[in-house]
């Protein structure tokens, strides 16, 4: 193994992956108690200290996987003042604060960009930061993804009728274990099923941000 390389990636990785995720949780933490749940600050939740939010396997996940994800912030929906509509804020908050960290990224790219080098450390500036950018738009996508217990579920629940919410979870009671298995067939054995399966809509998604935040593919 190159331990060199190795520890270089975890280097250029970790900075976007602490980012992405803290701010991802402390965004649900911080809507929910906007609209009346303290659950997330009673629980010591509702900070921007990563360690607050790391999960072990997820954040191994992130690390040297295809995808990953934090602990989940704990929201109690009874509390919040409009518990359905507001269980959309809630769940929306987290992707769309990984589009903003991605935009503020991009801007920072973008200033960036003029006064680069050849010098390794600009190098490694403009490579971490463009790191950063992919994570948080992969972690804005993931989790959009409507499967229990990402935020696309929640978000797809708040606008499904309470009649059809045991239909919805009784026909993705089984999803879940097998998107698990699939991450870990192409993390632990290199069998890109999950790549197949989610490549044709992500790359369509992250092309389409990097439009909007480059006005054009430059990463």
């Amino acid at each position: 193994m190159d331990i060199h390389g190795f520890l270089m990636g975890l280097f250029i990785r970790a900075p976007g992956i602490l980012i992405g995720i803290t701010i991802h949780e402390y965004a649900h933490g911080l809507v929910a108690l906007w609209r009346g749940d303290a659950t997330a600050k009673q629980a010591g939740r509702l900070s921007l200290n990563p360690l607050a939010h790391l999960d072990v396997f997820g954040t191994l996940m992130l690390l040297f996987g295809p995808f990953g994800w934090a602990k989940p912030v704990p929201v109690n929906y009874y509390n919040l003042n409009k518990p359905k509509r507001d269980m959309i804020l809630v769940a929306v908050a987290g992707p769309v604060s990984n589009i903003a960290c991605a935009v503020l990224i991009g801007i920072a790219i973008r200033f960036c960009s003029p006064f680069l080098n050849d010098s390794m450390n600009t190098q490694y500036v403009f490579i971490i930061l463009k790191t950063a950018f992919v994570i948080n738009i992969g972690l804005s996508f993931f989790n959009l993804l409507p499967i229990p217990p990402l935020d696309g579920s929640n978000i797809l629940m708040g606008f499904l009728p309470h009649a059809r919410i045991p239909d919805y979870l009784r026909f993705m009671r089984h999803l879940p274990m097998v998107f698990l298995v699939l991450i870990l067939l192409q993390w632990g054995f290199n069998i890109p099923i999950l790549n197949w399966i989610l490549d044709p809509l992500f790359m369509p998604y992250y092309n389409f941000w990097q439009f909007i935040i480059f006005g054009g593919k430059v990463l």
